[in-house]
């Protein structure tokens, strides 16, 4: 899957956009209210603009495939190589929205292509199957209208094979309002820790690969990996967010942080800013 390389890493970013659940304002004048509690799916593709691997100065293009539904009250999304699903069924309305369940990541970090010379002489890394789980909490009917909606979380994930043996925890607060029955914005930040293993995995510099890539030896610790904001839209272009094609797009700016930022993969050869685009169709079903 060598074109979905860097989308594991723009997954975290982006996720909320494809996962909310569809929700907006009714006009003024709308004859009836929209039914937010039917089964859906949203179909999405389009192209992103990613760093080459974690703490890159360098930018890719890729597609970004994801797929968005509600089922049975339970919501599920798949972006890239991320997936998740909410188990716990709503009624997708205003009030409380209680919310747990699995989340499988591919991590493809490092795993085919990279763009510098000396980060890509430490050779590649093993593509990571990580899974866990989230537990979130979610408030609509909070600010604009009845369909507005605050949620805080946080996931955990870990490698369940021996890649990097580690964890990723991400805390996670997003808002998200209608401007009408066609257009929708969210704003999300996120931030994640990472387990000792994950650090030296992907920013460690062994003596070996010192010698190869000319990078200064470096054992990377557990701590803070990052912070991400990201802002998000989505407009119908036929019928309403519901239903009917619709353009979605999104932007995003990522922090690295404390033994990720300091490494030498970082420091010397990448960036501590990262940035994250995409843009792209959706059709809802």
């Amino acid at each position: 899957m060598p074109f979905l390389r860097p989308v594991a890493s723009a997954a975290l970013a982006m996720l909320p956009l494809f996962a909310a659940a569809p929700a907006f304002a009714q006009q003024q004048g709308a004859d009836t209210p929209p039914d937010l509690n039917r089964d859906t799916v949203m179909v999405g593709v389009g192209a992103a603009v990613v760093p080459s691997y974690d703490g890159s100065d360098k930018s890719v293009i890729t597609a970004a495939p994801a797929v968005r539904g509600r089922v049975s009250g339970i919501n599920f999304a798949l972006l890239g190589s991320r997936a998740w699903a909410d188990l716990i069924a709503d009624n997708n309305g205003k009030g409380w929205d209680f919310q747990a369940g699995p989340v499988v990541n591919v991590n493809l970090n490092r795993t085919s292509r990279i763009d510098d010379r000396q980060v890509a002489a430490l050779g590649k890394v093993d593509t990571a199957i990580e899974a866990g789980g989230f537990v979130g909490l979610g408030k609509q009917g909070l600010i604009t209208s009845d369909y507005d909606k605050l949620t805080v979380g946080v996931s955990y994930i870990h490698d369940v094979g021996t890649v990097h043996k580690s964890y990723i925890v991400s805390p996670s607060v997003s808002y998200g309002t209608p401007l009408s029955r066609k257009a929708y914005v969210l704003l999300n930040l996120s931030a994640n820790y990472m387990g000792n293993g994950y650090a030296q995995t992907y920013f460690g510099v062994t003596p070996g690969g010192s010698a190869r890539s000319g990078l200064p030896v470096y054992n990377a610790r557990k701590g803070w990996k990052d912070w991400t904001l990201g802002a998000m839209g989505n407009v119908s272009l036929t019928g309403d967010l519901t239903h009917g094609l619709s353009v979605v797009g999104g932007v995003a700016y990522r922090r690295m942080l404390d033994d990720a930022a300091d490494s030498p993969i970082v420091r010397i050869a990448g960036s501590r800013d990262q940035w994250f685009g995409a843009l792209g169709l959706a059709y809802t079903f």
